[in-house]
């Protein structure tokens, strides 16, 4: 059953606009190689109407239709929004999985987490008018103080392709909740539900520029929209690279950024472990979404006396796995999301093997599937610290694995990064397992599982996987300030300074 791509515009003041040089970017299924529709070219010029309409609804009518609108008010759009994409959700799902490439179940599994995120956003906006004025305890009688949260302003939300509306709904609903007003501007490999979530905006009577959804490529629309003046912040997740770039533009105007970058996340076994409980999380961790997760737990640190039996019992759970075309029932891999990654992702398995690296399963297209940017799951033995492989993060599904003897290795092994996503340890000794939570450096650490991920705890890295967090009320926080206001409330002279009527 073809399943066809509504032609949108961009979302700018609460209207479908055509982009000001009339750009469009072809949109193809990585499942079949063809083109299936099309999406708006956004420029530095739509940019500019965009963040223009933002500023206009921040202000309109002295904040008090948005910005400085009780909670309350916010909460009923964030959940008339939630409402509508469980109307449309099988219909937003199969849009997904088109457009990136995830099978269809889990691109249905997005959805229910991007509803839950949408309706708790909307539980805090109504909490923060109570957390209003919260009083500090001051060492002096003579004075009072306390704290007001307000809205950061107008922000930027920059979003990847591998959780095309989650990972917009991980901005997007807090940042609204918080009271500012947005800039979305998605990856343009996957932007066909973020620009469903602007008919939805449209549908329930969003207020006109509080959130505007400017579609395109990184350099186009995402630097422009980065580097401008009137955007008080910008969040992003993505690369490290492209994250780089961004804290550079937005460090010539001293703008807070938040980052989640990339990963290269270690999952420890020990010898006392599940073997199948522990290979069905393992090959979880890394083959999940393809393979393509900021926080794949990518890197296996095997205990060597269960090494062998244990990579084996990995093989016969990776070639389990059903490869298909995203919207098969059952699908549980589906294609890379364009062309340039599975070529990259086809170059770093190649390369492991140049430098002596063993493809123990996998490492190219499945043979069932002529067509699609499809990678059959991979996992790598015989690696050593210094391999690319090892190293840097592929973004599909490879799996390399070390193996280890002592405790204090393993630590070593999954310290020795440049990142600091995600981690995983594996044991049935709770003890050991609490040693190792504090002793890895990461932002994330699960234990006897990998990837579970839940909107009421924070997201976010250290080190090159970036900083800030996501999700919780933390990522409400991301999009507040907080003011302090102290009151002087003696009856007496301050007596600083001597009064000159007592001259």
């Amino acid at each position: 059953m073809a399943i066809s791509v509504p032609s949108r515009q961009l979302f700018i003041d609460g209207e479908w606009r055509v982009p000001v040089l009339n750009n469009r970017i072809p949109i193809i299924n990585p499942a079949t190689e063809d083109i299936i529709g099309n999406i708006p070219g956004g420029t530095k010029e739509d940019v500019e109407l965009a963040v223009d309409a933002a500023k206009r609804a921040l202000s309109r009518n002295k904040g008090r239709d948005w910005s400085a609108a009780p909670g309350s008010l916010r909460a009923r759009y964030l959940r008339a929004i939630a409402s509508k994409i469980t109307e449309k959700k099988d219909e937003l799902g199969k849009l997904e999985a088109i457009d990136c490439g995830k099978p269809l179940e889990e691109a249905l599994a997005d959805l229910d987490d991007v509803i839950g995120c949408f309706n708790y956003y909307a539980e805090l906006a109504e909490g923060l008018d109570a957390k209003q004025k919260a009083p500090v305890s001051l060492p002096m009688e003579t004075f009072k103080s306390y704290v007001l949260k307000e809205p950061l302003g107008v922000v930027a939300l920059i979003t990847p392709w591998n959780y095309p509306l989650l990972m917009a709904t991980w901005k997007v609903a807090p940042a609204l909740a918080a009271g500012c007003t947005a800039i979305l501007k998605p990856s343009e490999l996957a932007s066909v539900t973020c620009l469903e979530l602007a008919e939805i905006c449209r549908e329930v009577g969003l207020p006109p520029g509080v959130l505007n959804i400017v579609t395109g490529l990184g350099h186009e629309a995402g630097a422009p929209l980065a580097s401008h003046p009137d955007v008080a912040k910008v969040a992003f997740t993505g690369s490290s690279v492209t994250g780089s770039k961004i804290m550079t533009a937005a460090a010539q105007l001293v703008k807070p950024v938040s980052l989640e970058l990339g990963g290269k996340s270690p999952i420890i076994v020990f010898e006392d472990v599940d073997l199948d409980k522990t290979a069905e999380w393992t090959i979880f961790g890394c083959f999940f979404t393809n393979g393509q997760i900021c926080s794949a737990t990518s890197r296996l640190i095997v205990h060597e006396s269960i090494a062998t039996e244990f990579v084996n019992r990995l093989v016969k759970w990776a070639k389990n796995i059903k490869i298909s075309d995203p919207l098969e029932e059952g699908c549980r891999l589906g294609p890379i999301v364009s062309e340039g990654q599975y070529k990259k992702v086809l170059n770093f398995i190649s390369n492991a093997k140049s430098e002596g690296a063993t493809i123990l399963t996998g490492g190219s297209r499945p043979e069932h599937l002529k067509k699609g940017y499809f990678v059959e799951p991979t996992i790598i033995t015989n690696v050593t610290t210094s391999m690319q492989i090892w190293r840097e993060e592929v973004f599909g599904p490879v799996l390399s694995v070390k193996t280890f003897s002592t405790e204090e290795e393993a630590i070593e092994l999954a310290n020795d990064t440049h990142y600091g996503l995600g981690s995983a340890v594996m044991s049935k000794d709770l003890e050991r397992c609490e040693r190792l939570s504090k002793a890895i450096q990461a932002g994330i650490v699960w234990i006897n599982c990998a990837q579970p991920s839940f909107i009421q705890a924070p997201w976010g890295g250290i080190k090159r996987s970036g900083f800030g967090r996501e999700l919780g009320e933390w990522g409400l926080e991301n999009y507040l300030s907080v003011k302090q206001v102290t009151q002087y409330i003696s009856d007496e002279q301050w007596g600083w300074y001597q009064s000159p009527s007592k001259l």
